[in-house]
């Protein structure tokens, strides 16, 4: 059989594949709505309090021996629906605290009062309690197992905010490119690249993207966006992140924490639909595999199909995500973790639009893309191998491996040539991309004390292995010139003048890669030790850290020379009571970098100073909080796309020493009964310090492209807490960017910027027991928003709009 049976069989056969998988899902959720109310009507209700007589939240309530269980809200109250006659033990357990349990009977069609249960904790007390992510709120109080430190994120001299699930949930993301960035301080996207790469950029570069705690970046432009059917949530590290977590970039990191088996018999089907024909199912399905609790599974599925406001263009995905958890005993555990995504999208250019007159002189729906081009097909395959073990109650060693295998067959529309009277032509590049990842890692966190001073250790090796190849090589115009030309004022969608691409994936990535430059590989190991010391009874806390690293990398056509460097870290932070502290942090960079220079050069590490001061405070008894900071950021080396090459073939220029410095401002948490609020509010000055030999481009004082000047963003959802609308609830949220340099060139005509950028969204809810329904409309002042710059290169402005006004609903059943 040829190569292009196959082809078009595989993707036949995906497409089959996904429609049953949306079917199953389909299924599933009404088998499990009909079975449960099968079973009868019969209700447990009850409340929870302190030994003070306070009405506690978050209390997770179960029935022992089966998957029915809830939490308290916000008045210590519980109700456990359609739970079938018989005998149980009711489980009531805070995180941290001892379990209470109550034996109880029920009847059919019966409502069982069980008596208040008493912890024997006061509310002053519960308060102390630290977690990782508390559920159904928007504020975390500790990081996550994958950033090493187990210092509380209030306590911890660096500026860490966490995007909890229910942010996700609430506001109906799907995936890391769908409005995530609003939730913290000063992080926008930049040359979006649709759904294929988040690129987030933050304090004046491109931060680095993480997942469990690895750095997943094999090129400029990766990874591909993780779908949310498969995240916990995710962890923002601002500013000098790279002794935490490897190597990352001084702006700072993001971290995509995947979801674990949490020992709980639970399970969520939800359905999403909405404008531009989204079609959206997920599974999430947790409990145990063994009756003895030692062996416990998750398993994530999704499905989706999903347009776009500008035609024939789409982005269809599925995702499956199972892990397997194995406890030997309480001390160890060992996991497996699986995430495989695929997805089926429209060529990867047609999200901008050109044009010499200016920015959105076109409609926003105008799009570029002919119909009849080939899709693009991704398959990203991950696998994780996780081990812990609590060597005492004061030192634990951890230890991971992980592998990433990415497979794309793409192409990328781009135009050669644009005229001034709106015609152009059009290019079709292929791009055949293969990334393999090898990474490692191992550390051990302890406690001890000499003298009066405690300290906290952290102590570890990093090591990975990455081989990134692509085919950029090859190219197709459409269009003709003398006649043939795409016109922008009276375009045409049928068959192209010049017809369609036949490109050739035949031969060996590995081998086109080669021949035009598209290989780029890094071999790094480094170890570190970080000592904080704590003084007078956790008031006063001296982190002492450094890091020797080993980095060596080729890349498109260069090889660069073997790097080590010592990084020294040092911090102070300061509580002056359990709810408020102060910090500074020092840092010195070193990051590696790929990519090829347009002088043919070697590429050289980033290098720099990093100085961060802030304040933290959390109110209302940890409710929420807020976090004050201001930085300064010096950077060497650092690459810049090259203005004067086409976007796709990855040269940059070195511009010299960059100066990025700010002030951010984040608040998050339940800031009274029923409300829970997301602010922010961000200042970013990135200007060029010192200016590289030979570069002419930039020159000292101007600003360095990528960044955004004022930034401010605001989420409200407010749920009833009484009443005959006990249960609904509203949301509403705006973002607004002023003073954006987001541009790769300036502007000729100085009345030709980005404008002022502001989107407001707005939403209903309602929850009753295991049902809840959500409907959001973005955009709703359907103002026309866009993202682009000046192009020196075609001397023309592009553009991609966001969506004008539209909706989103999604029907969720627990179980």
């Amino acid at each position: 059989m040829s190569k292009l049976n196959i082809s078009i069989d595989n993707v036949l056969i995906t497409d089959c594949l996904k429609l049953v998988l949306f079917k199953l899902l389909l299924i599933v959720f009404i088998f499990n709505a009909t079975n449960v109310y099968a079973l009868g009507q019969a209700t447990v209700k009850g409340m929870v309090k302190t030994s003070d007589g306070l009405a506690v939240e978050q209390v997770n309530i179960g029935l022992q021996g089966t998957s029915f269980g809830t939490f308290t809200n916000e008045k210590g109250e519980y109700v456990i629906n359609n739970v079938p006659r018989g005998k149980y033990i009711l489980v009531a357990s805070y995180i941290g605290k001892s379990t209470k349990t109550v034996s109880i009977e029920v009847s059919a069609s019966a409502t069982v009062n069980v008596p208040d249960i008493i912890l024997d904790e006061t509310a002053t007390n519960l308060g102390e309690i630290t977690v990782s992510a508390r559920a159904g709120t928007y504020k975390s109080d500790n990081p996550s197992q994958t950033l090493r430190v187990t210092t509380p994120l209030i306590e911890l001299p660096q500026n860490v905010q966490v995007v909890t699930e229910q942010m996700l949930k609430d506001q109906q993301i799907i995936s890391m490119s769908d409005g995530l960035v609003r939730s913290v301080s000063g992080t926008v996207r930049v040359d979006h690249w649709g759904d294929l790469y988040t690129n987030i950029t933050s304090r004046g570069s491109q931060v680095q993207a993480f997942r469990n705690g690895f750095n997943v970046v094999s090129s400029y432009w990766g990874p591909l966006t993780e779908d949310m059917s498969l995240v916990d949530h995710i962890e923002f590290v601002k500013g000098p992140a790279g002794f935490m977590l490897a190597h990352g970039d001084p702006s700072g990191l993001y971290n995509v924490v995947t979801k674990k088996p949490t020992g709980q018999k639970k399970g969520e089907a939800s359905l999403i639909m909405g404008s531009y024909d989204l079609y959206r199912a997920m599974l999430d399905l947790d409990g145990l595999l063994s009756r003895d609790g030692k062996l416990l599974y998750r398993l994530n599925v999704s499905g989706q199909q999903k347009g776009s406001h500008r035609p024939y263009e789409y982005n269809n995905r599925y995702a499956i995500a199972p892990v397997i958890t194995y406890k030997p005993d309480e001390q160890t555990s060992l996991t497996f973790e699986y995430n495989f995504q695929n997805a089926k999208m429209s060529d990867l250019g047609s999200y901008y639009v050109f044009s010499t007159e200016g920015f959105a002189k076109l409609p926003v729906d105008f799009t570029l893309l002919s119909p009849g081009l080939p899709p693009t097909i991704i398959n990203d395959h991950n696998l994780y191998l996780n081990f812990q073990h609590q060597l005492s109650p004061q030192w634990k060693v951890s230890a991971q491996l992980a592998y990433f295998n990415y497979t794309q067959e793409a192409s990328t529309i781009w135009p050669n040539v644009v005229n001034p009277d709106g015609t152009m032509i059009r290019n079709i590049g292929n791009w055949d991309a293969e990334s393999e990842m090898k990474m490692g890692q191992a550390f051990v966190n302890g406690d001890f004390t000499t003298g009066s001073i405690h300290h906290r250790i952290l102590a570890g090796i990093d090591i990975a292995n990455k081989e990134y190849y692509a085919d950029w090589g090859q190219a197709h115009e459409l269009d003709t010139v003398n006649g043939g030309e795409f016109d922008v004022h009276n375009p045409n969608y049928g068959v192209p003048a010049n017809g369609y691409p036949n490109f050739d994936h035949s031969t060996p990535i590995e081998q086109r890669a080669e021949a035009v430059g598209g290989y780029i590989a890094q071999t790094y190991s480094s170890v570190y030790v970080q000592d904080e010391l704590v003084f007078l009874d956790n008031k006063l806390r001296l982190t002492l850290a450094g890091r020797y690293s080993r980095v060596k990398q080729s890349s498109m056509g260069s090889v660069i020379p073997e790097t080590k460097h010592f990084s020294p870290r040092a911090g102070i932070s300061y509580s002056f009571d359990k709810n408020t502290s102060i910090y500074a942090l020092y840092d010195q960079a070193f990051t590696p970098q790929t990519g090829a220079l347009s002088n043919g050069k070697s590429v050289q590490p980033i290098t720099g100073n990093n100085i961060e001061a802030g304040l933290k405070r959390d109110w209302a008894n940890g409710q929420w909080n807020t976090t004050l900071a201001v930085y300064r950021i010096l950077k060497n080396h650092e690459l810049l796309t090259d203005p004067n090459s086409p976007p796709t073939s990855g040269l940059s220029i070195e511009m010299g020493q960059k100066r990025s410095q700010g002030i951010e401002f984040d608040l998050r948490g339940r800031i009274a009964n029923g409300f829970n609020l997301i602010a922010n509010y961000a200042f970013t000055d990135s200007r060029v310090s010192k200016v590289a030999d030979g570069v002419t481009d930039y020159k000292v004082g101007d600003h360095v492209p990528s960044y955004v000047r004022h930034t401010a963003n605001f989420w409200l959802n407010y749920r009833i807490q009484s009443g005959l609308l006990q249960g609904f609830g509203f949301m509403a949220g705006c973002s607004y960017l002023s003073g954006r340099y987001t541009w790769w060139d300036a502007s000729p005509d100085p009345l030709q910027t980005l404008p002022d950028y502001f989107k407001v969204d707005a939403g209903l809810y309602w929850e009753k027991d295991r049902f809840s329904i959500t409907a959001n409309v973005f955009n709703v002042l359907n103002e026309y928003l866009y993202n682009g710059s000046y192009y020196l290169w075609n001397a023309a402005y592009y553009w991609q709009s966001d969506p004008p006004r539209n909706g989103r609903i999604s029907l969720s059943y627990k179980f």
